[in-house]
């Protein structure tokens, strides 16, 4: 008798249990279904664009892939070219077609230009002084300036040519040549880190970097650049930024502070080599000079030169270079002599953009195409979703070079059907420079070696699977078999 009252209380107690869970389940349920509701409605009668289902404090997340670029362009199949989706508690409204695109770049460029970025770039406080991420005020206009007049204006172009050349033959040739002499394959992506960071280095410090050191800080920028487009709790709800959860923004700091540590020697070189000497003993023969002089000078803006700035300003030119790699002796004015080289490098860079989205924050309300763009939330511009448009591409995803041919279309931003470089007032600042050199080292190659896969990979056996970051890469790197013409 009291084996069965104990059973029976169990039982009790059991049916109990389950009953307030299938309730409070139930409630939960209702609440996700009232919140969702509510949130749809706020959105309707705000006039912002239509997107997909939010699930309350998730938001869309349960929507991206590692891809994220794929995943909202096929959102943008359903939901259309301007499409509203939150991620964690950020609102973001993406842009999907050249129409678009047009409207945020072009149109309503002063308004959506703002920057939101992500809480890595907080590591080691480079956030503060980087041109990437820095708000379109003061400091951001000052270094834009900076790198246009002393960087990569025409004249500093045209004075960096000789220079340009020798970087080509004597490091990204000899490189190659060398894997030739040893039978070893060539990783295509490194030796054109090595040259693109020769080039830079000497037009920035007048000296080269040893291959050590090269090697270190190809291996920090790679690993900063996937961190700072890791998925991060940080970003998807940012009154938990300060705690950095996950660890990013200080494994951010550390990649970073290596990069400086190289820096900061070759400036604590230049100051010491120089002490005593006033701005016009110094000869603005490299950048670093430049920003020297520039830093004794007085600006009443508050926008000022100081090492955080240098550190930040030639970290990020290193960023630009390695950006651009991921794409007979070929000089400067042969470049308009081959339209093919140009039509296969453009296919490239829309088959494989570059970068696949652009993110800008909204700083005023605008309205686009009938939609309301609200202050305060994050604009995305989806690249890769433009530069794979069938209504806009035919086989999209086909490489197919001779479409650039009879096509006049350039990489500076005016075809808004086209963008590997942005547009407006953050297109790439080093796109000058980059596209001279880009199409210089690819020309080179092809002039002097032939090129083939391994013997025991297949054309239809490559690996193109991307690898999402900061830019976009191929997830494999690519190792072919280079050949010296006779």
């Amino acid at each position: 008798m009291d084996v069965s009252y104990g059973l029976l209380r169990l039982y009790a107690l059991v049916m109990a249990f389950f009953i307030l869970l299938s309730c409070l389940s139930a409630l939960v349920l209702a609440a996700i279904l009232y919140a969702a509701v509510i949130q749809l409605i706020s959105d309707a009668e705000n006039h912002l664009p239509p997107g997909p289902w939010p699930f309350p404090v998730i938001g869309n997340v349960l929507h991206m892939s590692k891809l994220p670029h794929r995943s909202l362009a096929r959102l943008a199949e359903r939901y259309g070219p301007l499409m509203t989706v939150r991620l964690g508690t950020s609102l973001y409204i993406v842009a999907s077609s050249p129409s678009t695109a047009r409207e945020i770049l072009q149109r309503h460029n002063a308004s959506l230009s703002g920057r939101s970025p992500a809480d890595a770039w907080r590591g080691g406080g480079h956030g503060d002084n980087s041109i990437f991420v820095l708000q379109p005020r003061r400091k951001w206009r000052m270094l834009r300036r900076l790198g246009a007049a002393h960087l990569f204006s025409p004249q500093r172009l045209q004075a960096l040519q000789s220079l340009r050349q020798q970087v080509v033959c004597s490091r990204l040739l000899r490189d190659v040549l060398a894997s030739v002499e040893t039978g070893s394959l060539v990783s295509v992506r490194r030796v054109a880190f090595n040259a693109m960071v020769s080039l830079l280095w000497r037009a920035m410090f007048s000296n080269e970097l040893d291959e050590t050191a090269g090697q270190g800080l190809q291996d920090c920028v790679r690993a900063a650049m996937d961190l700072l487009m890791t998925p991060n709790v940080s970003d998807l709800f940012p009154f938990l930024a300060d705690a950095d959860i996950q660890g990013v923004r200080r494994r951010v700091a550390i990649l970073i502070g290596k990069v400086y540590q190289l820096i900061d020697q070759q400036i604590n070189h230049r100051m010491k080599s120089s002490h005593g000497f006033s701005s016009e003993h110094r000869t603005n023969d490299d950048l670093l000079d430049v920003m020297l002089n520039m830093s004794e000078q007085h600006d009443h803006s508050g926008a000022t030169i100081n090492r955080d700035v240098m550190r930040a300003f030639f970290t990020v030119s290193i960023i630009i270079y390695y950006c651009h790699i991921y794409y007979a002796k070929v000089e400067d004015y042969d470049i308009d002599r081959l339209p093919y080289l140009q039509a296969v490098i453009k296919e490239t860079l829309r088959l494989h953009s570059v970068v696949p989205m652009m993110s800008y924050r909204a700083d005023a309300t605008v309205q686009v195409q009938g939609y309301t763009i609200p202050e305060g939330s994050n604009v995305l511009v989806n690249v890769w979703a433009i530069h794979h448009n069938a209504d806009v591409w035919t086989e999209p995803h086909r490489f197919i070079p001779e479409r650039f041919l009879h096509r006049e279309v350039d990489f500076f931003g005016r075809s808004f059907h086209f963008l590997p470089f942005g547009s407006g007032r953050h297109m790439c600042l080093g796109l000058p420079l980059a596209n001279r050199m880009l199409n210089m080292m690819l020309g080179s190659l092809l002039h002097r070696f032939d090129w083939m896969l391994p013997e025991d990979v297949d054309r239809t056996d490559v690996d193109m699977k991307e690898k999402f970051g900061l830019v976009l890469s191929i997830a494999t790197p690519i190792q072919v078999i280079a050949k010296k013409k006779m």
